[in-house]
């Protein structure tokens, strides 16, 4: 038996359970469970997947496999590499109508929404994110446990670094190879914003053309 884990049983987990579920029963040969792991359950089943928490997840016996769910992409890190050192092998989940064209590279465990699409000569790394009706363009370089929400539009020649946020709606602008925009580690890109050029690590980003939010000013 193979065992199928979504860590994470909130709204996006039961958006991207019924995916899986279509996606395991496409290319799976043998038989398979999927079920919602969660430390904090409110019920032992939720829309038709039996709910456990982690420690009873380790101890299931058959084949083991997990994706993650959670947005905090830090706390996404610490439980991929508590899993992985338990023996348990990431499995990435892609919508039927997802597309991704030609010559890309995708790391494990991650997650594609429908109608996204990774156009051509992409590198994406580990624990991504793409919610629904977002696209990563050509040569674009992703790092790991990086998060779009829904309707991001990332052009070509965009590099984002490790833990970054992308807001719903948000514009990416196309770099160059001599130029390209980076969005720097654990930066945020605001809902809507229209990015323009580099966002450096660590900084939040909002408006048109997308600045740096700035702390509001004194009273003293």
């Amino acid at each position: 038996m193979n065992i199928y884990g979504i860590v994470g049983a909130g709204g996006f987990g039961r958006e991207v359970a019924p995916l899986a579920t279509e996606l395991l029963s496409t290319i799976s040969k043998e038989q398979f469970k999927l079920i919602f792991v969660d430390d904090t359950p409110k019920e032992t089943s939720i829309n038709g997947y039996e709910v456990v928490d982690t420690a009873s997840f380790l101890k299931l016996d058959g084949n083991k496999y997990f994706n993650i769910t959670i947005a905090n992409s830090k706390v996404r890190q610490l439980i991929a590499e508590k899993l992985i050192a338990a023996g348990i092998k990431p499995f990435s989940i892609s919508a039927s109508n997802s597309i991704k064209l030609s010559n890309n590279s995708i790391g494990p465990g991650s997650i594609f929404c429908p109608f996204t699409m990774v156009t051509s000569n992409a590198k994406i790394g580990k624990f991504f994110h793409a919610n629904i009706y977002s696209y990563v363009a050509h040569d674009c370089i992703i790092g790991d446990y990086v998060t779009f929400a829904p309707n991001v539009h990332c052009n070509g020649g965009v590099i984002i670094e490790d833990h970054a946020y992308i807001g719903t709606g948000a514009l990416i602008k196309q770099g160059t190879p001599e130029r390209p925009i980076i969005i720097g580690e654990g930066a945020i890109v605001g809902m809507g914003a229209v990015v323009t050029k580099s966002v450096p690590p660590f900084t939040t980003v909002f408006g048109n053309p997308a600045k740096a939010l700035r702390p509001a000013p004194s009273n003293t």
